[in-house]
C-alpha cells in the first residue's frame, strides 16, 4: 500500500514542505523561484495521486486518509511562510486566516461525521476553490523578484497572488458554510455511551 504511486506522490507532497520552507526562508530571487516550483510540483501531485488511483484502481483507505492531510499541511506551512516573513501583500494576512479556519473546520467536521460514518463528499466549488488557492499560493511565493529570473518581472506577480487568494478566501467560506451545513444536519442526536 506504501508502495502504491499514488500514495508515494501524496508522500512526497509532504516531504516537500520542509524543502519548500526552507527555499522560502532564503529570500532571494532564486530561491523564492525554487520554492514556486516545488509547491507547484507538490500541487500537481495532489491532482495526479487522485487521479492514478482511480485509473489504476490503487484507491486505499491509507490514500483516503493521507490526501487531504498531505493538502492541508502543504497549504498550511505555506501560508504561515508566507505571513510569517512578510510575503504577503496589504491586507493578505486576513484571506490567510480565512484558509486557515476553514481547514480545521472541514477537517472537524470530517472527523465527526467519520465516526457516525457519514461521508462529506467534496464539491465542484471546492475543487475550484482549491485551484483558485494552489495558483494564488504559487505566485505569492513566486513573487516579484522570482519572477525576474524567469523573465516576468514586469507582470504583478504580487498583485495577482493578492486578488486570487482573497478570490479564495471567498470561495472558502462558501464552501466552508456548505460544509458546515450538510454536517450539522448530522449533529444533534442524543449521546451515546461508552
Amino acid at each position: 500500500m506504501l508502495t502504491d504511486l499514488p500514495n508515494l506522490l501524496t508522500l512526497s507532497r509532504i516531504a516537500a514542505i520542509p524543502l519548500l520552507v526552507l527555499f522560502v526562508a532564503f529570500q532571494t530571487p532564486v530561491t523564492d523561484f525554487i520554492a514556486a516550483l516545488i509547491f507547484t510540483a507538490a500541487g500537481i501531485t495532489d491532482y495526479l495521486d487522485g487521479y492514478l488511483a482511480r485509473e489504476y484502481a490503487q484507491l486505499s483507505d491509507f490514500g483516503r486518509m493521507l490526501d487531504p492531510i498531505a493538502d492541508k499541511l502543504l497549504v498550511g506551512a505555506t501560508l504561515m511562510a508566507l505571513v510569517g516573513l512578510g510575503h504577503l501583500p496589504g491586507l493578505g494576512l486576513y484571506p490567510a486566516i480565512v484558509i486557515m479556519l476553514r481547514e480545521i473546520l472541514v477537517s472537524g467536521l470530517r472527523e465527526y461525521l467519520a465516526q457516525i460514518r457519514v461521508g462529506l463528499p467534496v464539491t465542484r466549488l471546492a475543487k475550484w476553490k482549491t485551484g483558485v488557492q494552489m495558483t494564488a499560493l504559487g505566485l505569492l511565493l513566486l513573487g516579484s523578484k522570482g519572477a525576474r529570473v524567469i523573465g516576468l518581472g514586469h507582470w504583478p506577480i504580487d498583485a495577482m497572488g493578492a486578488v486570487l487568494l482573497w478570490v479564495a478566501a471567498a470561495l472558502t467560506l462558501i464552501t466552508g458554510w456548505d460544509y458546515l451545513r450538510a454536517g450539522l444536519k448530522h449533529v444533534g442526536g442524543p449521546a451515546k455511551s461508552a
